[in-house]
């Protein structure tokens, strides 16, 4: 069982890195007891990081689940645009992003750079990713920032198998 200090021994800053240390570590216990206390479930550091973020990213399902139980926004954006299921999309951690859509995540937002989650994939080669975002809906028609289109990235990162001629399907 993890001991917490009083809460006069550490700044707001800390008690947020302290919460969302626990959710990179799926320390479902701890975060409970955060959120027990009256911390802000999608309180964010200094990057925009929420403990959401942060658990989806590091594809720790239990931590993903308890935080989305707890009522936090699976479309927060980082200080990048990034939401939790862009991360996850780069990750390739298909059941929280499974997860993150079944509550409520938004499958194109683009991050500051005009990227969204499928194009993520599409770099990282994370074909059942791609199928995935790709059968729940999400745009393959968007571009980035540049003017990128999901098929032009995929050629761009050599993942262009992933995509039939029309560049809206997995080949």
């Amino acid at each position: 069982m993890t001991e917490m200090m009083p809460a006069g021994s550490f700044s707001p800053e800390q008690i947020t890195a302290l919460f969302i240390d626990a959710a990179r570590l799926d320390d479902t216990e701890l975060l409970t007891r955060f959120l027990d206390a009256g911390m802000a479930v999608d309180a964010q550091d200094s990057r925009g990081y929420t403990a959401l973020i942060v658990a989806a990213y590091n594809g720790v399902l239990p931590a993903t689940a308890l935080l989305l139980e707890r009522g936090a926004d699976p479309n927060m954006q980082d200080a990048k645009g990034a939401t939790a299921l862009s991360g996850v999309a780069f990750k390739g951690h298909l059941a929280v992003a499974e997860l993150l859509v079944s509550s409520g995540a938004s499958l194109d937002i683009p991050s500051h750079l005009g990227r969204t989650p499928l194009m993520f994939a599409v770099m990282f080669g994370r074909q059942d990713m791609v199928r995935f975002l790709l059968a729940k809906g999400a745009d393959p028609g968007h571009r980035d920032a540049e003017g990128l289109s999901v098929r032009d990235i995929a050629e761009t990162h050599g993942q262009s198998h992933l995509f039939t001629q029309d560049g809206t399907t997995l080949s």
